[in-house]
């Protein structure tokens, strides 16, 4: 199908430009001043006033997760579903496998789990432990094209590494040119205060916040660095949270080492006195790591300008209600995570650009183009070029509207964002040059994929 769009004001994170962009068999053609289409059966799309942005790149999300509390509240389909309508077309998930199963096996069990999904996925694959064979499955998902590596420092009883393996892990992936992608927490400390906390019949969901605090989170970050400098291993650091943590980044950038850093809405627009909320409020916010200070959170937008976190994720895994309930007695029970897949675009909009913390082009940076670099996406994801696929976002920033769990689209009836308000929204999405989303709904070409 053969799409033009008159008029838009293309924004990339290197340059903003006003012209036409024609897209055909799903890239993008061409793009300059009147354009004419190749075909009289050619869709036209009129993006006056509009910006157009490369489609949003949420680099972490956890759909259909298992946990003892259930599946987490999306799965694939309806994840996709709710990130489309919010400007996300592409979203990379986890492949965690079982004890003893070969990583190539989990990720085509993964796979066919995400085959419902309505947007491009990608995967990270995490090693939860160390055999004999491992440093061939990490070779063979390298050569297969999967090179991110996600790892766990803290949960050291199911999923989590210590650090003799987490080495050996990184000496493997770095060998064969891929990256390692980790969760840095302490998490021997952590168990040891959950349980002490829980033993002292403190146990309410502000003790998930004060078993977790940001001291061990930096703690974890400078050890990652530091076994990452002797693997000479380019790792990523998701959902960073706190200011001590960035110092640390930001020292070993400085020296010319490989660490990326991510960062979450909420880390930038939420802060730790939720938690002192009764129990049905404070539960939603039960996450790892938790909700820090404001003066994190202000650290964290300092960083983004100054290009230390160059990725904002969701890290979405919503629980609903009835699940999170399940931790009324025990914090330890509260499944741990918050949807959000849906909102980044229009948050990071609203609190980055309108209130001038970030320009349009940083923007478009931080929620696509970067992630598109970092995870070997670019050039065919995340910027607005000749022969780059046709992902593609018509914003409009004059819209409003107050977000709440009665109107989202995520599959869970509650929403940490309840309450806030956007004045933006995606109104078309395209995806591999087919519009997909317009005018807030999904199209038939969507349901078709």
């Amino acid at each position: 199908m053969e799409i033009l769009i008159k008029n838009a004001n293309i924004i990339n994170a290197g340059f903003t430009k006003s012209a036409d962009i024609l897209c055909k068999n799903g890239k993008i053609l061409e793009i300059g001043k009147d354009l004419i289409p190749q075909s009289e059966n050619a869709k036209i799309i009129y993006a006056e006033g509009n910006y157009v942005f490369p489609g949003g790149i949420d680099p972490h999300v956890h759909m259909h997760l298992p946990t003892p509390a259930g599946y987490s509240a999306d799965d694939f389909e309806s994840g996709s579903k709710a990130a489309l309508r919010g400007g996300t077309t592409t979203i990379i998930d986890f492949v965690t496998p079982k004890k003893g199963q070969i990583l190539q096996d989990a990720i085509k069990e993964r796979k066919e789990e995400a085959k419902n999904r309505v947007i491009d996925c990608y995967f990270h694959v995490s090693p939860i432990e160390w055999r004999d064979t491992m440093e061939q499955e990490i070779a063979q998902c390298i050569k297969d094209g999967y090179k991110s590596f996600k790892v766990y420092m803290a949960y050291k009883e199911s999923i989590g590494l210590n650090d003799d393996v987490l080495l050996k892990v990184m000496k493997a992936v770095a060998k064969y040119g891929g990256m390692v992608t980790l969760h840095c927490e302490m998490g021997d400390k952590i168990e040891e205060a959950r349980n002490q906390l829980y033993a002292e019949n403190k146990r309410s969901p502000k003790y998930h916040s004060l078993s977790r605090p940001a001291k061990w989170e930096a703690q974890a970050v400078k050890r990652a660095i530091e076994l990452a400098e002797q693997a000479h291993c380019p790792i990523y650091i998701v959902h960073v949270s706190a200011k001590e943590s960035l110092y640390h980044i930001e020292e070993a950038q400085k020296k010319g080492q490989k660490v990326i850093a991510e960062t979450c809405p909420q880390y930038l627009l939420l802060d730790d006195s939720i938690y002192e909320e009764d129990f049905e409020t404070a539960a939603n916010y039960v996450m790892s790591p938790p909700l820090r200070k404001k003066e994190d959170q202000e650290a964290l937008w300092s960083a983004i300008k100054s290009g230390v976190v160059t990725t904002i994720g969701t890290d979405h895994c919503p629980f609903t209600k009835e699940q999170k309930a399940l931790g009324k007695d025990d914090f330890r029970k509260i499944p741990n995570g918050t949807g959000g897949v849906e909102q980044r675009l229009n948050l990071i909009y609203k609190h980055g650009v309108l209130e001038n913390r970030i320009t349009l082009q940083e923007y478009v940076a931080i929620t696509s183009t970067n992630a598109a670099k970092t995870f070997g996406l670019f050039p065919q994801k995340g910027q607005i070029a000749v022969g780059s696929e046709a992902d593609l976002i018509i914003w409009n920033p004059g819209s409003e509207e107050t977000i709440s769990s009665k109107t989202h689209h995520m599959n869970c009836n509650l929403n940490i964002n309840e309450g806030f308000t956007r004045k933006d929204s995606a109104e078309l999405v395209m995806l591999a040059g087919r519009v997909v989303l317009e005018n807030g709904k999904l199209t038939a070409e969507t349901l078709r994929r």
